[in-house]
């Protein structure tokens, strides 16, 4: 299963990133005495009795920024508290219960997943009794701590692991029935999204037009292919920003970036008539963000088909988006069905890559041929060393590497060694999520190549 994340939330300045901080033990939110400081999610892996996820500190709910980024911070914590799979709604014991935090835990109502009220700036026990009005926000147990005062850590972490979603062993996880696979059909207006939905489906299960913009909402559509089922998700098509006008265009947008979260594969549907556009590179940078498998789909190719060699059209679109060489392009027609079933077979080659889970052996055996064969560049005179390295979480695949100093280890370098796992352990067209931690004190791992 995918690493769980455990999202922080509440009104500004109830200590929100101090908590985040505190949790991963180290200072990567800033912290400042006055609200509005945190605008854009922060996330940092970390674990609590060996078992990973990754806390997510967000901006203060509620918050109206002098910059005019309330929407973007808005738009951020939403999308933060719909991926979440614990919520810890923070408020301060200090000031006690205030209208705002009464409208957080309204917004929080409908959410689906394990919320702990977290009453901070309690930093005693004399405290505590002050945090009893927080019970009117519904929110169950009130857990009083201090990140200033280190009270009731291990507590909450405790508390945390216990709430998160159980994780299946590897082993088994091959042996499970494997689940639906759901594909976002994301891409600009008119380049025929809805007609290749169609085509899967063998009906006209949308309104197929040649009037740009006819979807208007995210669809899906269940059907099956050689007796197994799938899920197309069918998104509005998108327009440059400057050019959405109506509340329609705005949340047309939303609705597709929620299609792509959503989504096990993402099919980026291209017009092969016309040049990539600047909505085809930001919606390609937003697949990329979510760590999502994705297919550039080169729509209408008959009209191109002994005019222009594919080949032409592949280093076009790999010169295009650099950062997602790893991603397989496929040519079809929509209209006809041209390539369309052989697409979809590709899209469930790329869906079992994503959910494939690495031994800690062989993973760690491949780390250190990579670095036999290409050491890592000295840092400040210095060697960096890598002690060994362990997949944490699927969807997308994703590497723990614990070195002596994560600062140490270039992006090039970093690149570097994604390629070599990528190439050889059969994750060649998904994106991998990799992390670099600082391997702990009581940790007796020698050096990888060293054992």
């Amino acid at each position: 299963m995918a690493v769980s994340r455990v999202v922080i939330v509440g009104r500004p300045n109830v200590g929100k990133s101090s908590l985040f901080n505190w949790l991963a033990g180290l200072r990567l939110a800033i912290v400042e005495d006055q609200p509005g400081v945190t605008r854009d999610c922060v996330d940092y892996l970390t674990s609590h009795n060996d078992r990973y996820f990754e806390l997510v500190d967000t901006g203060g709910i509620g918050i109206q920024d002098t910059d005019n980024l309330t929407q973007h911070i808005d738009d951020q914590i939403t999308t933060a508290i719909e991926s979440a799979d614990v919520i810890l709604l923070v408020v301060d014991t200090r000031a006690g219960l205030v209208t705002l935090d009464e409208e957080v835990a309204r917004r929080l109502r409908s959410v689906d997943v394990p919320i702990l009220c977290i009453a901070n700036k309690a930093d005693n026990e004399r405290l505590d009794d002050q945090s009893a009005d927080f019970y009117r926000l519904g929110r169950g147990k009130i857990i009083s701590v201090s990140t200033r005062e280190n009270r009731n850590r291990s507590l909450l972490l405790n508390m945390i692991v216990e709430r998160l979603p159980a994780e299946t062993a590897g082993e088994n996880e091959a042996a499970e029935e494997e689940p639906t696979m759901k594909v976002a059909i994301v891409g600009r207006r008119n380049v025929g999204k809805s007609t290749f939905v169609n085509t899967l489906a063998q009906a006209e299960r949308m309104i197929v037009s040649e009037i740009p913009g006819t979807t208007r909402d995210s669809v899906d559509v269940r059907f099956e292919l050689d007796g197994k089922a799938f899920i197309a998700i069918d998104t509005p098509g998108l327009r440059r920003s400057s050019s959405r006008g109506a509340a329609i265009d705005f949340y047309g947008t939303h609705r597709a970036q929620r299609s792509i979260r959503r989504a096990d594969v993402v099919m980026l549907f291209l017009d092969a008539t016309q040049r990539v556009s600047k909505v085809d590179k930001q919606l390609c940078d937003y697949i990329a963000q979510q760590y999502k498998p994705c297919f550039f789909v080169v729509n209408k190719w008959d009209q191109l088909a002994g005019s222009m060699p594919t080949e032409k059209w592949v280093r076009y679109l790999y010169d295009t988006f650099r950062t997602m060489r790893y991603a397989p392009i496929a040519f079809i027609t929509a209209q006809t069905g041209k390539n369309v079933k052989a697409l979809l077979n590709h899209g469930q080659m790329l869906f079992k890559q994503s959910r494939l889970r690495i031994p800690t052996g062989p993973l760690n055996r491949l780390i250190s041929d990579a670095l036999r064969r290409n050491p890592p560049p000295l840092h400040q005179n210095r060697r960096p060393k890598i002690f060994y390295a362990t997949q944490v979480g699927i969807q997308p695949p994703t590497i723990v590497l614990f070195c002596n100093n994560p600062q140490s280890l270039a992006r090039p370098y970093q690149r570097y060694l994604l390629g070599a796992v990528r190439d050889q352990l059969h994750f060649e067209e998904v994106p991998i999520k990799l992390y670099l931690r600082r391997r702990q004190s009581n940790d007796s791992r020698n050096e990888i190549g060293n054992e």
